[in-house]
């Protein structure tokens, strides 16, 4: 993105959420001007640093991982107050915080596989009874971290349940399993509500089930399946229409599984491995929105 950004003469300006803040009415910055070099190794200058409110950058991005903790939520908080002053905040904060990765799915359940969301271990168990093979997860987490897989015959189901919902204190989501995940968790990209042409295949290691590239999985770029066309030509414009400019669909098999709104990843490896210009369609729609 900011190499694209560069090559249409922005300048690009960088920032921590601890550099973001609010005083006498208006929310600023102090961002450092970086400019991007080729060599992934050694890939940016660092330049000056200036105080400046958002509103003066022709465009905010929003580009912090989760967990989504509260200090997150007080940055789109400050974020949505630059809106209000006149920025140009992307993805919106506010559609953000309405979008949870995970449980965004819920609005879409007919994509879904049969899926649960509860605190109470013994709800928990008994969907694992009922599905027999299940994934469970934490809502505020990415990248695969406190992800697992349990059966009914597992010897660790019950340290799993217990730890994962810390004993009833923390809501989880638990999701039917899908096979089709030896084929990869499809990473399917819209930009301004339209899809790029071809996905990520996120292929998990051998002996893994989890198709996350933070958890070594490989990334294959695919052309996009009907399946993924229905999905996201359903998805996109209700999506863009909520502020939300750029999202990445998970997609197993036929199954939607997440909404991914923060900072979704693939541009890099769809474009190097396909020669689609996923960063130019990217700032094609950011100045459009302009």
């Amino acid at each position: 993105m900011m190499r694209a950004a560069q090559k249409r003469g922005y300048a690009v300006w960088v920032c921590e959420q601890h550099a973001l803040h609010w005083r006498e009415g208006r929310v600023a910055a102090a961002a450092q001007r970086i400019s991007l070099a080729d060599d992934d190794e050694d890939w940016y200058r660092s330049h000056e640093t200036e105080l400046r409110p958002l509103e003066r950058f022709a465009a905010t991005l929003m580009r912090k991982d989760p967990p989504f903790d509260l200090e997150y939520i007080v940055s789109t908080w400050l974020l949505s107050a630059a809106v209000r002053q006149g920025a140009r905040v992307f993805n919106a904060p506010d559609a953000i915080r309405d979008h949870n990765e995970k449980m965004a799915i819920s609005e879409f359940a007919r994509f879904t596989v049969p899926t649960l969301v509860s605190r109470e271990p013994e709800r928990i168990q008994a969907f694992i009874d009922e599905q027999r093979d299940v994934v469970v997860k934490r809502l505020d987490v990415m990248g695969g971290e406190h992800v697992f897989r349990v059966r009914p015959d597992d010897p660790n189901r019950n340290v799993i349940v217990e730890t994962i919902s810390q004993r009833g204190a923390r809501t989880v989501m638990a999701q039917r399993f899908i096979p089709e995940i030896k084929d990869g968790d499809k990473r399917v990209i819209l930009i301004g509500g339209k899809l790029v042409p071809h996905c990520l295949a996120r292929i998990p290691k051998p002996g893994e089930s989890r198709g996350n590239l933070a958890a070594g999985a490989r990334g294959v770029a695919q052309p996009l399946s009907a399946r993924h066309r229905e999905i996201g030509e359903a998805l996109g414009p209700v999506l863009a229409a909520r502020g939300l400019l750029l999202v990445g669909l998970d997609v197993i098999g036929d199954y939607l599984t997440e909404v991914n709104v923060t900072s979704p990843t693939g541009f890099r490896e769809i474009q190097d491995q396909t020669g689609f210009d996923v960063a130019g369609m990217f700032l094609d729609a950011l100045e459009r929105e302009e």
